[in-house]
């Protein structure tokens, strides 16, 4: 039977009341003779006393001596503590009294020292009942007794730091919890508790004391002991043993994490210096392995060139994959004596990792200062990440440049994807010589190869090898200085291809695999809030640019361009004008600070189109410029080029510069032979043209726009069938139209319409649900005239104007009859607004 509670001659938390309940079931049942037995502070005395007082209510009569129990006289309960402590002579005379059938007998017992009296104890009490084994605390336990400690309940997570630094031993258990609720919480243990144990731990046999010390600088019993601890090896085993039936150490032998600190904070300092050396020098002559030992041994102030390389080594396995805590090993190396330099590049890379950045450019200046600088690719590796995390790809592309002949072995496709990102067409990277298995090693080659695929005219084969560089890096699981992570190429190209399904696949599966590690992550889950809001899901857009910002990394500078043009996206797709003009101008201050790459063609053509709506195309002219020289140095890949060319066709229809449009039109023309997304786009510029001019067919108009939304642009079809709608004359085209418009524009959340004169398309109604006809609505008189000056295109201030009312309740009016016409937006009002004047006038 074995129980787990607390507190012998230590008092500590209150024990199972489990075992005492059992045991008093039994003593009702008939005669109960039991031993109870378990180390030194695990609550024998606490479960006999709590017997006794069980015993006592029941009118029984107690005794707790031998010398006190009578020859007989009726039924009794002898209840004896600490038996290991009898004289043989007292163990016999127990043994004897274990046989009168008038006594109840329970005795609490170590099994230490190992004496044959003692043997013989335990074993007649077993013939009677299995003993009650008592333990360490069980979570629940330790929770208990903590919320009687303090007053509250404990939290999960402190229970398991009270079970960590105590091994769940009863009486440290105790003492812990008298040291407030602080003890939960990670972190330095308070010191009046160190002292506290201490001071009791001197207090035990001095040779017992030592081989606890030793112990706790990390000696153990499988080899010799340090010379300091004189003849003590002849008597280890009994010093041992006697430590694990005094609750001194934990059931598997070995030192509770608390009283391993108390012995360390507590020790003289000399004495633990001469241990840790003696320690240090015996672990060299056997040859075993110092890493589990040269993280405490440097924390305690050993400078040994043997640590550190220990250290070092231990960083190494972990900087991929834990950076943090390779970032605290190479810290303690330093401490322990290593060199500066040759681990400056590790370093730099696990600050990286851990978001220390400026920490990190420190280290890889005194890097590149070097005549001959150790681990000179790895700090390019970095030092090209951090210049991208800042938007300079051109800098990162240098920073490869800059060693020169030296090989660069597996980073080969980096520094090619960092020049391509950056607009320069670089050699083809050779096979590596090392011919390198690695998943990592395996990702960056498929995602150079898959880059420079999505450079030709035809880029069939780049979106096959840019996923498959994603599913290895994700099998990875490092966390390494890449230029652009497989899944951000890889999705980019999607959305490019207008592969929504795609992008968010790829996008979806590298977050949950955790792709990159902390430095990545802000940036996926702005590319996936990119994929929605092309998908019409803008809500779910807007949780993941939340959970960006959230994040503990933040958002990097060269993803603030992303997020700005996101705000402007989504502000624009809503027909949000207060919104919209809130975020270009934030945008607008953002794209002084970053120069445009491959990667940020998306966002820059965002912010074409908005700046056009905006009637400010000027502040972004440099960074379209910029981006065609790029995109032609690179020769103009349709791939990347074709998104931005419908941006241009977007923006030239929007500031109504028909002529601007042809370059572009042409471009998609050129490019549709190896490009269906061009090919969807051409067919698309012209019926937007088409709509322009006002001849159009309304069939022709709604397959473009239909089309329009296999390729990701949903909410584009979505404005040009509005727009068609807006402008049509027949009342089956003008349903039609709008029909196609909901369609396509399913997510739309309803925004405020501008009263403003010009052009503007159409989303939609919730999915499912048939379009309203306007000619069902009936206007009041007062709307009727409020609907015909604004088909007019007359601004709030003019409509109030012409019929003497404020632009206030102009505006109540239109919100009203927007409501009831269920618009969505201002095109899909307009049209609805003439097919209800439309039928006024045929009821008239």
């Amino acid at each position: 039977m074995r129980a787990s509670s607390s507190g012998t001659g230590r008092p500590g938390p209150v024990p199972g009341t489990a075992a005492a309940s059992a045991l008093l079931e039994l003593a009702r049942e008939g005669r109960l003779v039991a031993g109870l037995t378990g180390p030194g502070g695990t609550g024998k005395s606490s479960l006999l006393d709590q017997l006794a007082a069980a015993y006592r209510a029941d009118g029984r009569k107690l005794y707790r001596d031998l010398e006190e129990l009578p020859g007989n006289g009726g039924r009794a309960a002898l209840l004896i503590d600490d038996a290991h402590l009898l004289p043989d002579e007292r163990i016999a005379q127990l043994r004897a009294a274990l046989r009168r059938d008038d006594l109840d007998v329970l005795v609490a017992y170590r099994l230490w020292p190992d004496r044959p009296a003692l043997r013989r104890l335990a074993a007649d009490l077993e013939h009677f009942h299995p003993p009650v084994v008592l333990g360490s605390l069980t979570p629940s336990e330790i929770a208990r007794a903590a919320a009687a400690a303090w007053g509250m309940l404990p939290t999960e997570e402190a229970v398991e730091e009270i079970r960590r630094v105590t091994g769940g031993q009863p009486w440290l258990v105790h003492r812990a919890l008298a040291a407030g609720p602080e003890i939960g919480r990670p972190g330095p243990v308070p010191p009046d508790l160190l002292d506290q144990l201490g001071y009791e731990l001197e207090g035990i046999d001095a040779d017992l004391h030592s081989l606890l010390v030793a112990l706790a600088v990390g000696f153990d019993l499988s080899g010799p002991l340090p010379a300091s601890l004189g003849d003590l090896d002849g008597r280890v085993d009994q010093l041992f043993s006697r430590a694990r039936h005094d609750g001194l150490l934990l059931p598997g032998g070995e030192l509770a994490p608390l009283v391993r600190e108390a012995l360390l904070e507590t020790t003289p300092a000399h004495r633990l210096r001469g241990l840790q050396r003696a320690l240090l020098e015996s672990y060299a002559a056997e040859g075993r392995d110092l890493a589990p030992l040269a993280e405490s041994l440097a924390r305690a102030g050993v400078r040994d060139r043997r640590v550190a390389e220990a250290l070092e080594h231990s960083a190494d396995h972990l900087l991929a994959t834990q950076p943090s805590v390779a970032a605290t090993l190479y810290r303690e190396a330093l401490d322990a004596g290593a060199g500066v330099l040759p681990i400056a590049a590790r370093r730099a890379q696990a600050l990286w990792a851990t978001g220390e950045v400026d920490e990190a450019w420190r280290l890889l200046e005194e890097v590149f200062a070097a005549v001959d600088p150790p681990d000179a690719v790895r700090a390019a590796n970095v030092a090209a990440v951090l210049w991208t995390e800042r938007g300079m790809r051109t800098r990162a592309a240098e920073t490869y440049r800059w060693l020169g002949g030296r090989s660069l072995g597996p980073s080969a496709p980096l520094a090619a994807v960092a020049a391509l990102a950056a607009g320069e067409r670089a050699a083809e990277t050779p096979p590596d010589p090392s011919g390198s298995p690695a998943l990592h090693t395996v990702a960056a080659a498929l995602l150079e190869q898959g880059l420079r695929a999505s450079l030709a005219p035809s880029s069939a084969g780049a979106l096959p090898a840019l996923v498959r560089a994603s599913d290895m890096m994700n099998a990875s699981g490092l966390t390494l200085p890449m230029p652009e992570l497989p899944a951000s190429v890889a999705a980019l190209a999607a959305l490019h291809a207008g592969d929504l399904a795609i992008a968010e696949s790829v996008l979806d599966t590298a977050i949950a695999a955790n792709q990159g590690g902390a430095p990545a992550r802000s940036r996926l889950l702005l590319l996936r809030a990119w994929t929605a809001m092309q998908g019409e899901r803008p809500e779910r857009a807007r949780a993941a640019i939340s959970e960006a910002q959230e994040g503990q990394r933040g958002i990097a500078p060269r993803d603030e361009l992303l997020l700005r043009a996101l705000e402007v996206g989504l502000a624009r797709r809503a027909d949000d004008l207060a919104a919209l003009v809130r975020s270009w101008q934030r945008a607008r201050e953002t794209v002084l600070h970053l120069p445009v790459d491959l990667f940020s063609l998306l966002p820059v053509g965002e912010l074409a189109v908005a700046a056009a709506r905006l009637h400010d195309s000027a502040r972004v002219e440099a960074h379209v410029a910029e981006a065609w020289t790029l995109l032609e140095r690179l020769g103009s890949p349709p791939l990347w080029a074709v998104p931005l060319h419908w941006s241009a066709v977007r923006a030239a229809i929007l500031t109504d510069r028909p002529s601007d449009v042809a370059p572009h039109a042409a471009a998609l023309v050129r490019a549709a032979e190896h490009s269906r997304p061009a090919a969807v786009l051409a067919t698309a510029g012209r019926a937007w043209m088409s709509v322009l001019a006002g001849r159009f067919e309304a069939p022709t108009v709604e397959s473009a726009a239909r089309a329009l939304a296999t390729v990701g642009l949903a909410w584009d079809g979505s404005r040009l069938a509005g727009h068609a709608a807006a402008h049509s004359e027949d009342r089956r085209d003008i349903a039609r139209l709008l029909a196609c418009a909901r369609d396509l524009h399913h997510g739309a959340d309803p925004g405020p319409v501008p009263a403003v004169a010009g052009p503007a398309p159409a989303p939609a109604a919730p999915s499912g649900e048939e379009p309203r006809r306007g000619g069902d609505a009936v206007l009041s008189p007062r709307e009727r005239e409020v609907a015909r000056l604004v088909l007019e295109g007359k601004n709030y201030r003019e409509i109030g104007e012409a019929i003497f009312i404020s632009p206030r309740t102009v505006e109540h009016h239109i919100a009203r009859m927007r409501s009831r016409l269920e618009a969505s937006t201002r095109s899909e009002l307009l049209a609805q607004l003439r097919l209800a004047l439309e039928a006024e006038d045929e009821r008239a």
